[in-house]
C-alpha cells in the first residue's frame, strides 16, 4: 500500500479531490488485470511503482486542469485494458464512461472489473471509432472524448471528434512529440470543426518523462463525410 499511500498525495499536491476508497480499487482492478494479462496482451507495464505512474496518476493527472465537467458523459476511444478512463471513472465517480474498443475480449476483461468493483454510469462499447462516429445514435453525443497511445493526432481527431457534441472536447494524452504531432493535425483539427484550446505540458513524478495533454475544443459541426474509411485515414491523413 505503500506506494498507493504516495500516489493519493501525490493527487492531492495537484488539487485533486477523489473517493477515500480509490486506493483500494485500483488495488482490485490491479490485480485482475495482472492476472488477466499472464493469457492476454493488455499492458506492457507491470511493475508496481510503474504502473502507479504511468496507469494511474497519469490517467487521473487531467482532473486537476478543470476540464472534466460535472455529470459529464465521456467515451474513451481504443480504451485498451481501461486506460485512462477506469482510473478516472475510480476517481471521479459523477462521470458517465464509455469505454469503447474494436477488441471484444479487451471489453469482456473491462466488463469483468465493471462488475468486480460494483461501478454505475459506465458501460463498454465494441465498435470502431470510425464506425461509432458515423452511427446517429453516437455521433456528437458525448461531452468529452478521451484517448491514450492510440494514433497520431491527426488521425486521432478524425476518429474522435465526430463523437463529440459542439461545446464538448476531445483530451488527447500524448508523449515527447505532442507540440509536433499538433502542429501536423492542425489542419485536419480546422477540418473536423474543432479549435485548439490549451496544451499541459507535465513529466511524470520523479522522471523526466514528457508528457503533454491536448485540449482541442468542439466549436462546429463535423462534416458529414468524416470520419472516412480506416484506410483511407490511414493513408490520407487530413
Amino acid at each position: 500500500m505503500e506506494r498507493m499511500n504516495r500516489l493519493t498525495a501525490l493527487l492531492e499536491q495537484e488539487k485533486i479531490v477523489f473517493p477515500a476508497d480509490l486506493s483500494e480499487k485500483l488495488l482490485q482492478f490491479e490485480e485482475k488485470l495482472l492476472e488477466t494479462n499472464k493469457v492476454m496482451n493488455l499492458t506492457a507495464i507491470t511493475e508496481p511503482e510503474e504502473m502507479m505512474k504511468k496507469h494511474y496518476w497519469d490517467s487521473i493527472y487531467p482532473l486537476s486542469k478543470g476540464i472534466f465537467p460535472e455529470n459529464a458523459t465521456v467515451v474513451d476511444v481504443g480504451c485498451g485494458a481501461g486506460f485512462p478512463s477506469l482510473p478516472l471513472k475510480l476517481a471521479a465517480p459523477h462521470l458517465e464512461m464509455t469505454l469503447l474498443d474494436s477488441l471484444q475480449k479487451r471489453l469482456n476483461f473491462i466488463d469483468g472489473v465493471i462488475a468486480n468493483l460494483k461501478l454505475n454510469k459506465i458501460c463498454t462499447l465494441h465498435a470502431r471509432a470510425e464506425d461509432a462516429g458515423r452511427n446517429p445514435k453516437l455521433r456528437g453525443h458525448f461531452d468529452i472524448a478521451v484517448s491514450r497511445a492510440v494514433a497520431e493526432l491527426s488521425k486521432l481527431c478524425e476518429y474522435c471528434l465526430p463523437l463529440v457534441k459542439k461545446g464538448g472536447a476531445l483530451i488527447a494524452y500524448k508523449g515527447a512529440t505532442a507540440d509536433e504531432e499538433l502542429e501536423r493535425a492542425e489542419k485536419a483539427i480546422r477540418i473536423l470543426g474543432g479549435q485548439t484550446e490549451q496544451v499541459f505540458h507535465y513529466t511524470l513524478p520523479g522522471e523526466e518523462d514528457k508528457r503533454a495533454i491536448i485540449v482541442i475544443r468542439k466549436t462546429g459541426d463535423t462534416p458529414k463525410q468524416y470520419p472516412r474509411q480506416p484506410k483511407q485515414i490511414k493513408d490520407k491523413p487530413l
